[in-house]
């Protein structure tokens, strides 16, 4: 019995041994398993904060809670079908107001721009390169505000103000086109005015209806061309999880903040061909405004000094609204877009420049008056 007693205390006290180092041993492995959970929380937490430095780029448009696409397989990434326009969404209520006002002006710009280029084109005395310039503007100008002010109107009464990927690329390609080619045009009209004040007896050579029509399409082209050069540089970046663009049509700085890779080469080459743009035509306009300013002041008549002046006025006037207005908008990086400012000035020479171009024209030429009045009593029988 003494034996068998032993031996049963022995086989307990090996039991008991092995059971607390079993203990012991899952006490270890659950340290070890808590250390692993907080090093991989504690990875993950310092990988957030590394996103924010300048050399990990995201999705720009995406919000702190959003996955950073590199983190993403491709397979599960969400690709950008439509975009959401949310310009004036923080207006509220406040946008059943501004739609009939907004309405009144694009029925404005186009009745001025209408009536500028009829005008122009019936009345006889004003078939020379200056009106013929100022008609093409007009007739851009029309079109530019065709692009964006219906799609803003329908959306200022609508609840779903989405655009298709590439219903947004097409609007993109259009405004470019055509704001390009107004900067290009209102540098053709300052060496027009440089060529009839500077060298008048020169001047139907210098701007023979060929060449007025060989620049007027030049302008055209270019315009077009650049436009293509940058939308393809925006949308061939890729797109996904955020679709808000925070603006009231597809402009390029609200779009490629969307993209969900580094845009910095993109946006340069943007950035270089919209100071291309912006910048050459208006040296070239301040050269050729020093040499005018410099003939000017040589007529000895201050009627004559009065009348030269007074044929550049207005196309000073709108140089200074439409290269201001771009040049603060385009000739920065992408990274300082202020949304609010930067919509107000957007208004400014999207609606309130090509409204004002008839306006400025018309007011302070009088041959351009006497062709409106002929025009419209012609229309209406009116003296």
């Amino acid at each position: 019995m003494d034996l068998l007693q032993s031996q049963y205390t022995d086989e307990e006290q090996e039991r008991r041994g092995k059971g607390t180092q079993w203990a012991k041993e899952s006490h270890r492995s659950n340290l070890n398993i808590k250390s692993v959970i907080n090093q991989s929380f504690s990875l993950l937490a310092s990988s957030k904060m590394d996103l924010n430095l300048p050399g990990n780029r995201t999705c720009r448009g995406c919000t702190h809670k959003d996955i950073p696409s590199k983190m993403i397989p491709p397979a599960n990434l969400t690709m950008v079908n439509e975009f959401l326009l949310v310009g004036f969404s923080y207006l509220q209520e406040k946008q059943l107001v501004l739609f009939p006002l907004f309405l009144c002006l694009y029925l404005l710009i186009l009745c001025g721009n209408i009536t500028t280029v009829t005008a122009i084109r019936l009345e006889h005395r004003l078939h020379t390169p200056m009106y013929y310039f100022l008609s093409v503007l007009s007739v851009s100008e029309t079109f530019y505000t065709i692009v964006i002010l219906p799609k803003m109107l329908i959306n200022l009464l609508s609840v779903f103000r989405t655009i298709s990927f590439t219903n947004c690329a097409v609007q993109m390609f259009f405004f470019l086109g055509f704001a390009i080619t107004n900067c290009l045009l209102l540098g053709v009209m300052g060496y027009d005015r440089y060529a009839a004040i500077c060298h008048p007896l020169r001047y139907p050579v210098l701007m023979s209806w060929q060449v007025c029509g060989q620049l007027s399409v030049t302008c055209g082209i270019l315009g077009f061309i650049i436009s293509l050069i940058m939308v393809n540089l925006v949308f061939s970046l890729p797109f996904c999880n955020s679709n808000k663009v925070n603006h009231y049509f597809c402009d390029i700085s609200p779009v490629i903040r969307l993209a969900c890779t580094d845009s910095d080469t993109h946006e340069f080459i943007i950035f270089i061909l919209g100071a291309l743009v912006l910048v050459v035509p208006f040296f070239l306009i301040c050269i050729s405004y020093f040499s005018i300013l410099r003939t000017i002041l040589k007529i000895p008549s201050t009627e004559g000094k009065k009348k030269a002046f007074s044929t550049c006025a207005s196309h000073l006037t709108v140089v200074i609204i439409h290269y201001g207005c771009a040049s603060f908008i385009y000739l920065r990086p992408t990274a300082s877009y202020i949304s609010n400012k930067d919509r107000l000035v957007t208004v400014t020479y999207t609606i309130i420049t090509p409204l004002l171009n008839p306006m400025v024209y018309s007011l302070r030429n009088k041959d351009v008056q006497l062709a409106i009045r002929k025009v419209l009593s012609r229309k209406f029988h009116l003296k």
